[in-house]
């Protein structure tokens, strides 16, 4: 495992102990000496089985599967080692810090023939799949747009965290790829063009953009609008409170920070019906869910929804909007998969 503190620590106490009779760590890595420690004391893991650096790590351990849980500017190096070994890949998102990298992974994991796959727990969560169950059941008709919010308060700089605080476009890399994932899974297609911006209004929290608003044009003609913003001083949206509004012909499906999925259809001379749908609770969730299919797949089951073939399509819109922003044009998203996965188109924007 690569990672023991920050979010790598609430991997190893929160969501693998529910696997504990299908896999075993059998080396941890981590730079930071206090945090390998505390996870490596937590496990019960022998000294010889705790590092301090990858390459020693890699050379050292015999092991089945990595997982890469440390920030994305480090996954490129975690990923090709693990290809080089052989080692099928859990990682957490995105799939690296920039497109280059993340082109670079995909070839190396596709040539090498490994298996890999990317933590986007958004789609596993009780909220977004009653909102989906809406869409199938509802009988709200096709889709025509969807807007989704994104609002948290970081205005206390490393309130969210150290290294967000200082990387270039923190909000689109560290934070809209859940979402743009997200209107991916919803919309129930690829996006075919993007174009926004994402700026910094003069914050002294963040080095690096920390706001954003983007049109999105998937491939089915559905459309969407995208707010985010690490600065909201009012209406909060944070993580896994975020506000998607899904607007259909028969009607219109809505979740928000309260928790609640409703339909709303018009009835005519102003009148509106309003429905509460009951909330999913399947037994295994979030991380944890993706965490159990892949483990599953390795066992010889089904590839999970967010292996990396899909998953660099949601990378690609992430990247899409940096390039938007800094080109100030409209980018075509699926030429930049069709060049990362070698189907022949090149990238460029229209």
């Amino acid at each position: 495992m690569i990672g023991a503190g920050g979010m790598a620590g609430v991997w190893i106490r929160n969501f693998l102990p529910r696997f504990r009779d299908r896999l075993e760590i059998a080396g941890l890595v981590d730079v930071n000496p206090e945090a390998l420690k505390s996870s490596g004391d937590f496990l019960g893991l022998a000294p010889s089985s705790r590092f301090a650096d990858m390459e020693s790590a890699f050379e050292k351990v015999e092991a089945d599967f990595c997982i890469v849980v440390v920030p994305p500017a480090f996954h490129k190096e975690a990923v090709l080692r693990a290809v080089r070994r052989g080692m099928d890949i859990l990682s957490e998102k995105p799939i690296a810090d920039t497109w280059e990298s993340t082109c670079e992974i995909y070839r190396a994991v596709k040539g090498a023939g490994v298996r890999m796959a990317v933590i986007q727990n958004y789609r596993y969560t009780p909220r977004i799949l009653t909102l989906k169950k809406a869409l199938r059941e509802a009988e709200l008709g096709r889709i025509l747009y969807i807007v989704a919010r994104f609002g948290a308060d970081y205005r206390v700089r490393y309130s969210w965290g150290k290294f967000r605080h200082e990387i270039p476009h923190t909000l689109v890399v560290e934070g809209s790829i859940h979402h743009f994932d997200q209107l991916r899974n919803l919309a129930g297609s690829d996006c075919r063009a993007i174009g926004g911006l994402d700026w910094n209004p003069g914050s002294p929290s963040f080095d690096g953009e920390c706001c954003a608003l983007y049109f999105i044009e998937m491939e089915s003609g559905v459309r969407a609008m995208y707010e985010g913003s690490c600065l909201a001083a009012g209406a909060q949206n944070e993580w896994h409170g975020e506000y998607y509004r899904i607007e259909c012909e028969n009607g219109v499906a809505t979740v928000g920070a309260d928790q609640k999925v409703r339909v709303v259809r018009h009835k005519g001379k102003g009148l509106l019906s309003v429905d509460e749908i009951p909330m999913e609770q399947p037994p295994v969730q979030g991380h944890q869910a993706i965490i159990e299919a892949f483990l599953d797949w390795l066992d010889g089951g089904a590839p999970p929804e967010t292996v990396l073939d899909d998953n660099i399509k949601s990378a690609a819109m992430l990247f899409g909007a940096v390039r938007a922003s800094d080109t100030r044009s409209v980018v075509d998203v699926a030429a930049m998969v069709a060049e990362a996965t070698g189907a022949g188109k090149e990238s460029g924007s229209r």
